[in-house]
């Protein structure tokens, strides 16, 4: 009886998600650009994202944690509508989220974890990256110091991680305007 019930929750929720064509037609991209909260909201109001998910990119060891992710950025893996913004568009996007000349993090955020990073699945997201880091140097006039990586493992951060900006706004606020983002992304951005 068990069994029969599990498997018929188990079609139905293949059903419904075969149903919706608008999640079939969604792709994601990760990026690290320093603090995941930052990150992650910058994304999640841009048109066209889905949905923005603060976690650790890139590393290899099983089950990182906020306490130990070595070998891990700190990243946000971006769900999209391709058909409302190209990939092209959100690397855009990120560039004009971070300092992307520096080498030991990002703004206040320093460390390895905190190192910038663009992960590619396929050779055509690639081939956007570097033209978009090229098309940076040239603009900035300045070495980028963003890497071009394979996609890998992503691990969504814990529960606390997510949404941050959102529910805990003044903490977070807090944080933003200590930490100098605005105005050095200003600085370097012009807006």
């Amino acid at each position: 009886m068990k069994t029969k019930l599990l498997s018929a929750i188990a079609a139905a929720a293949v059903f419904a998600g075969a149903a919706d064509p608008a999640l079939a037609a969604t792709k994601t991209a990760v990026f690290a650009g320093g603090c995941f909260w930052s990150m992650e909201k910058a994304f999640e109001h841009e048109p066209g994202v889905v949905e923005a998910v603060s976690g650790y990119g890139g590393g290899s060891r099983p089950n990182p944690t906020y306490d130990n992710h070595e070998g891990y950025l700190e990243s946000v893996k971006v769900t999209y509508d391709p058909a409302k913004v190209s990939y092209a568009q959100l690397v855009d996007y990120y560039y004009h989220s971070i300092d992307p000349t520096d080498p030991t993090g990002q703004i206040c955020d320093k460390g390895p974890s905190y190192r910038l990073a663009v992960f590619v699945s396929t050779p055509e997201e690639r081939q956007v990256a570097e033209a978009e880091r090229v098309k940076i140097e040239k603009q900035l006039n300045a070495k980028v110091t963003v890497q071009t990586r394979p996609a890998s493992s992503f691990v969504a951060a814990e529960a606390y991680h997510q949404d941050f900006a959102r529910r805990n706004p003044a903490y977070y606020q807090r944080y933003y305007e200590g930490c100098g983002r605005e105005r050095a992304l200003k600085a370097i951005w012009g807006r």
